[in-house]
């Protein structure tokens, strides 16, 4: 167990969306110091000049190009580079550093023959596939204490799995034919520039994409242990997701919408960021925060299941998601450094 004080965290890749958000986190976090940041994109550049969220508590943090011999011996380190280039580098630095947390894809899928076909590269490391833990910790946290290396659950996986997850486990749904809508704000896409994410593409728009292909859909059928349909929506807003997921009852499943809040809550009973309601969630009710927001319906005259999840994809989706299992891989408490409550007005 580590001891409080005494984190020493790298971020590589800090100069992304998530980077900045693990920034963010760490500035608050009683157990985190940050001593390396580095963005190869963006070596030399003072931090708060690209973020100026930065400028109070990072006032002088300079983003520098990656060096290994920098990153050894840390108690922590988080990747949020592309896929292909974390499997290049995780495997030098686990063993080296108390904890790897990957915030890419490339240690999520336990299935290596699934990498070519939805990633488009092959998976050589059945070793590091083998030994990583998926960091969902509301699933996953007995497997995450002690771990060596954490593959951090895409963002659209984290808000469709711990809506679908406990249905599914309790035999409350079939398992084939779930459909799986979700919305998406922008950040979701990262920083760099594109056409997909330009003021005059977004604004004012909603649109489809990914469809029957998307990436993440064996991912979300891994944790789920079901057939899903997957289909992501990008919205006009910055941050959030929102997961609205269809099911059929199973076969002799007597159910209601107060039966399913009851499966649900007693799931999550003492989850520190998972509220279960019989509201709506809204994307605004989460936004800056760890929280996940769910509820869920019976619908008796045409007999479906809806299941209904509302995350910030950057925090609990992404970095937020991956501090709370480095947490629990370490031993610190598990909330530390995070928030249950979003930001509103």
């Amino acid at each position: 167990m580590a001891r409080s004080g005494t984190i020493r965290v790298g971020i590589i890749g800090a100069s992304g969306y998530t980077g900045a958000e693990l920034l963010r986190l760490a500035a608050v976090h009683p157990d985190y110091e940050v001593v390396v940041a580095t963005g190869d994109t963006q070596a030399g550049t003072l931090a708060s000049s690209l973020y100026p969220s930065l400028a109070v508590h990072y006032p002088d943090l300079v983003f520098t190009e990656f060096d290994e011999t920098e990153a050894a011996g840390l108690d922590l380190v988080f990747l949020g580079l592309p896929h292909e280039a974390s499997m290049e580098l995780a495997p030098k630095l686990v063993g080296k550093v108390g904890c790897v947390v990957d915030l890419s894809a490339a240690y999520r899928l336990k299935d290596s023959s699934l990498y070519p076909g939805w990633y488009g590269f092959s998976h050589d490391q059945p070793e590091m596939l083998a030994e990583a833990v998926y960091g969902l910790p509301e699933l996953y946290r007995t497997e995450l204490k002690g771990a060596r290396l954490v593959a951090t659950p895409g963002c659209h996986v984290t808000a469709a799995s711990l809506a679908l997850q406990p249905l599914v486990a309790r035999g409350l749904i079939e398992t084939s034919g779930i459909i799986v809508d979700n919305a998406t704000g922008i950040t979701g896409a990262g920083r760099a520039l594109k056409h997909v994410s330009m003021f005059c593409t977004v604004d004012e728009n909603f649109e489809a994409y990914g469809l029957l292909d998307h990436r993440h859909t064996p991912e979300i059928e891994q944790v789920v242990g079901a057939q899903v349909l997957f289909t992501p929506h990008l919205a006009p807003m910055n941050r959030g997701i929102l997961s609205t997921c269809y099911a059929r009852p199973a076969d002799g499943a007597e159910l209601s919408t107060d039966a399913l809040l009851s499966t649900l809550r007693d799931a999550y009973a003492g989850e520190p960021f998972v509220a279960v309601r019989k509201e709506s969630p809204s994307t605004k009710a989460t936004q800056g925060s760890n929280a996940v927001h769910i509820t869920a319906r019976h619908d008796a005259r045409t007999g479906w299941v809806m299941v209904i999840c509302a995350i910030d994809n950057l925090t609990k989706g992404a970095s937020g998601g991956a501090v709370q299992s480095a947490n629990v891989a370490l031993g610190l408490d598990e909330t530390a450094g995070l928030t249950s409550v979003g930001v509103s007005p």
